[in-house]
């Protein structure tokens, strides 16, 4: 999920990097502090993520997108091409 937020200062950054931590459901995060962006990767609901990182923050959140992955594949399977016969 990729969010908007404003990050103008370093206190800004350590300030959404912080809550970002304390969240349990996150696997990643990328903090892009020149693009205002803030991206996160886990098994979570997204409206509650933003909500609770407007809480935290005291900052407006702006969801950009939302990329859902597909949990019915298995990670360890490879597809590969048919062996010619």
């Amino acid at each position: 999920m990729r969010m908007r937020m404003n990050i103008d200062c370093d206190g800004c950054y350590r300030k959404i990097r912080r809550a970002l931590l304390q969240m349990q459901d996150l696997e990643s995060h990328l903090i892009e502090k020149k693009q205002n962006r803030v991206s996160v990767c886990g098994m979570f609901i997204p409206q509650e993520i933003a909500i609770r990182l407007r809480q935290k923050t005291n900052r407006r959140v702006e969801i950009l997108e939302i990329k859902e992955v597909d949990v019915s594949n298995d990670s360890s399977i490879t597809l590969r091409p048919p062996l010619p016969n």
